[in-house]
């Protein structure tokens, strides 16, 4: 890094001033920074797709597809777990998961479930295979079992919020029942049960609808999601 010193006099003495580096080396080297961190991420996604499957996802590897030093991949990202997270990130960023933000601010409850559920669905469908792998591979790795259960936990937390609201507004599930409540839902919101519910006749939204009517049919409240409009809710 280059920087422009000067000195100037001071009660008699000479003093040193470092300046800053101009604003646009600082720019163009945050794009290539930020270029290299895409770059190693969409090589990840490429391993995670191969056919060596989880044998041949190591930090090596990552680099050797990405075309930077192993120790690149360890600046960029500081581990495997590291890694992984970027990878979740840029899976939940391309499934629009900022969007789940709206069911919190729902008035009615039922209306935050379902569209709690839709998001989820379409977030599940955007990269349906990696997200799989992912989830395979986290039954033989912790590191991938550390950040998937991560995730899920603020799933579930996400539910627990919105089941207490259910409680406050139509009387249930009972107190008693609050724990099994949030278990199911959970199930039922899960990877495991949209892979299962969305087939080649069925969309992630009308796979989705499926599961809001069964929860309201449960509990004994009424609601619904049209899921022949892919944005209603």
């Amino acid at each position: 890094m280059s920087y422009c010193v000067r000195s100037e006099e001071i009660t008699g003495k000479k003093i040193r001033k470092e300046m800053s580096p101009r604003p646009y080396q600082l720019g163009r080297r945050q794009a290539a920074t930020d270029q290299t961190r895409a770059s190693i991420i969409a090589a990840a996604r490429e391993l995670l797709m191969s056919g060596d499957g989880f044998s041949g996802f190591t930090i090596d590897a990552v680099a050797k597809q990405a075309g930077v030093a192993r120790m690149t991949v360890y600046y960029q990202f500081g581990s495997k777990v590291g890694l992984l997270e970027a990878i979740s990130d840029d899976l939940a960023a391309h499934g629009q998961m900022e969007r789940l933000a709206n069911a919190f601010r729902q008035a009615n409850v039922l209306d935050a479930l379902a569209e709690f559920i839709v998001q989820f669905f379409r977030f599940w469908a955007s990269d349906r295979l990696v997200l799989r792998r992912l989830r395979s591979f986290a039954a033989r790795d912790t590191d991938f079992a550390q950040v998937l259960q991560a995730r899920d936990e603020r799933r579930r937390e996400g539910l627990r919020v919105i089941t207490r609201r259910l409680m406050a507004e139509y009387g249930r599930p009972a107190q008693e029942q609050y724990d099994e409540t949030v278990d199911i839902l959970y199930t039922l919101t899960s990877f495991e049960s949209f892979d299962m519910l969305a087939t080649a006749t069925r969309t992630a939204e009308e796979a989705a609808a499926l599961v809001h009517r069964f929860v309201c049919a449960a509990l004994g409240v009424a609601g619904s999601i049209d899921s022949t409009t892919p944005d209603t809710i």
